[in-house]
Parts: C-alpha cells; sequence; structure tokens
C-alpha cells in the first residue's frame, strides 16, 4: 500500500524536509516480479531461480515509486546492505567469525555442502545449512529480541500492526 505510507511520509517530509526508508534486501520483490511479469517482461533469475536483485534493483523501483508522490525534489539511492558491516567488528563479532570459519573448515574436510550459519530451525545450531532452504522473500521478524533491543536502545518506535505500517509487508521499518 504504497500510496497510504506516501502520505504518511509526505507529511514527515512537509515537517522536517527529508525522508529516509531503509528497505531490507529483496523488500518489495514480488511486487517488482508481479510488475514485470504483468508488462512481459522477463524477470533475470540465478542459477538456483533466484530473483536476480542485482538486475532489478528494488531500491530505484522505491525511489521511482515513491518520489513522485512524496514531490520530492532530489531522490538519492544508496546501496547500503553491507553498511552495518562497516563498523569495526567487536569482540562478539569476532567470535562468531572465528566459530563460523572453524565449522567451515571441518565441513568443507567432511564434504558437507552448504551455508555456514546459526540454523533457526535447529534451535540456533552452527551447522552448514543446506542450500535448497536458504531462499529470498522470507519477511523480517521485528519481534526479534536483538532487534527490539536494538530498536529501543535508540529510541526507535516499532510498529508491528499492518493495518498502521503498510510497509510492514514490504521490509520497511516505518518511521521517520
Amino acid at each position: 500500500d504504497i500510496e497510504n505510507e506516501a502520505a504518511r511520509l509526505k507529511l514527515v517530509m512537509d515537517d522536517l524536509d527529508c525522508v529516509n526508508i531503509f528497505l531490507s534486501e529483496g523488500a518489495g520483490v514480488k511486487d517488482i516480479v508481479a510488475q514485470m511479469e504483468a508488462r512481459g517482461e522477463e524477470v533475470p533469475r540465478d542459477a538456483f531461480g533466484h530473483v536476480k536483485l542485482d538486475k532489478i534493483n528494488p531500491g530505484q523501483w522505491f525511489a521511482a515509486s515513491f518520489a513522485p508522490l512524496l514531490e520530492a525534489d532530489k531522490v538519492l539511492v544508496q546501496k547500503s546492505g553491507y553498511f552495518a558491516r562497516s563498523a569495526a567488528a567487536n569482540s562478539a563479532d569476532r567470535h562468531l567469525i572465528e566459530r563460523c570459519a572453524t565449522k567451515a573448515v571441518e565441513c568443507g574436510l567432511a564434504g558437507v555442502a552448504g551455508c555456514i550459519g546459526e540454523d533457526e530451525e535447529q534451535g540456533d545450531e552452527l551447522r552448514a545449512i543446506e542450500f535448497e532452504r536458504i531462499a529470498g522473500g522470507k519477511a523480517f521478524d521485528t519481534s526479534q529480541k536483538w532487534f527490539t533491543d536494538m530498536c529501543a536502545e535508540i529510541s526507535q518506535p516499532i510498529v508491528t500492526d499492518k493495518s498502521t505500517n503498510p510497509a510492514a509487508d514490504m521490509g520497511v521499518l516505518n518511521n521517520a
């Protein structure tokens, strides 16, 4: 419901002269793909059938969708998917990196393929997660403790009610 979210953001824009919209990776992909297919366009996919996000460019799509509705004179799209990793690793990060690297070597030597990570479906066990289980389109769970703690720390409200947060399905954190 981009129109309702744009109306809300337009009020913010009128008050603050600026709106920042942060998208999760893959936000809006279903809508973008549906629009492309409706126009008869070929949707670029990788060898596993996943949509190539760099080719459909959700950031540009959202910019093109929101800018006219916000009456924005200027629009800047920055790909910040790795922004969170731009800070120096802390001790917890370094410990996780060490654990993942060690597990990757163990799995490699044992001939076990997969993506090393804490498997949510296996009690957060650090393991090689099967490639076929890793796919885009999974909605971000804003009720995760680490996320709610971080938002509380920075005084960021979390809106989880989709009736008041039309962008929730798109992976947009609803705030100004």
